[in-house]
């Protein structure tokens, strides 16, 4: 772990930098606050911080002040460390931001244990960091898939519609749907079932634009939500299929032919008034009649507004 020492004394500065590499840190010394802060400002700084109270340029209280007016997610843990004893002087310096204060003279045992208890702060904050992305991206996105849950993907569904008469461009919405899905699941098993849906994400990603939306709707539907015009959309959604169906899926080296089926439906602003449950209605139209005649196709709703 790195640490950052910050000490103006040069033999002081020398004995805490031996002692600190000795413990396994990787140091980085400076001999003022105002070097200190240059180096906390460059990129992936230490997070383990040894300041000295008195420093020229800009001391030990005003820099802890200083790091912890900065807003971040990841802060540092900070030990300040000064020859003032007093009650008054370590109240101030923990107001000031400092997570420990240690005194001089001090035992390098004593230096040791609060250097350990720094980095187990640390190391507790990067799993709780951890944790807290952990559920915001379970907040929006599906854990198998990786693309969109259904709730992340409808409220893009919505914001889309937004953008769309704001800027007078057409959307177009489409609900996907694995061909005979339950006969994969009951045929190769459910993990097989798990890899296939892994592995159309995956496709998908491949074959849409990066401005293009995709979500997993719920079990083996997707929605897919594209800004473009009718030529190119069509030819999209042909790519998109053959994508599916031209390559067999493997799993334990058994080949899987997969197909899907989708159902298109345009919003086109400014006469269309539907809003996004009337706009899935008709894609699911349109998605029926793509399975009714035949699967492995694509069919476009022919309703493009309503009053």
């Amino acid at each position: 772990m790195k640490i950052l020492i910050a000490e103006d004394d040069p033999t002081s500065r020398m004995i805490l930098t031996a002692v600190a590499s000795e413990w396994g840190y990787e140091t980085l010394a400076v001999e003022d606050g105002a070097e200190a802060l240059e180096v906390l400002q460059a990129e992936e700084p230490p997070r383990l911080l040894l300041i000295d109270w008195e420093m020229p340029k800009l001391n030990g209280l005003a820099l802890c002040k200083h790091i912890r007016e900065t807003g971040t997610s990841n802060p540092p843990y900070i030990i300040l460390l000064t020859a003032r004893t007093g009650t008054d002087d370590i109240v101030e310096g923990l107001k000031s931001g400092a997570n420990d204060y240690i005194s001089k003279p001090f035992e390098n045992a004593e230096l040791q244990a609060r250097l350990q208890v720094g980095r187990r702060m640390l190391d507790l904050q990067d799993e709780l960091n951890h944790a807290k992305e952990a559920m915001a991206f379970l907040a929006n996105y599906d854990e198998l898939t990786g693309l969109m849950n259904r709730r992340a993907i409808m409220k893009t569904l919505a914001q889309e519609i937004e953008r769309s008469k704001r800027n007078l461009q057409p959307v177009y919405i489409c609900m996907c749907d694995i061909d005979h899905f339950k006969n994969i699941n009951d045929t190769h098993g459910h993990v097989a079932g798990d890899a296939v849906l892994k592995e159309i994400a995956q496709r998908f990603n491949t074959s849409l634009r990066p401005y293009d939306q995709c979500g997993r709707y719920g079990g083996e539907e997707f929605l897919i939500i594209i800004n473009s015009e009718e030529d190119h959309v069509q030819k999209l959604f042909e790519r998109l299929r053959q994508a599916i169906a031209d390559t067999p899926f493997m799993h334990e080296q058994t080949a899987i032919n997969v197909t899907i089926s989708c159902g298109v439906a345009l919003y086109s602003p400014p006469t269309d008034e539907r809003n996004s449950t009337q706009l899935l209605t008709h894609a699911d139209t349109a998605l029926y009649e793509a399975k009714n005649t035949g699967r492995n196709r694509t069919v476009f709703n022919s309703v493009h507004s309503e009053s």
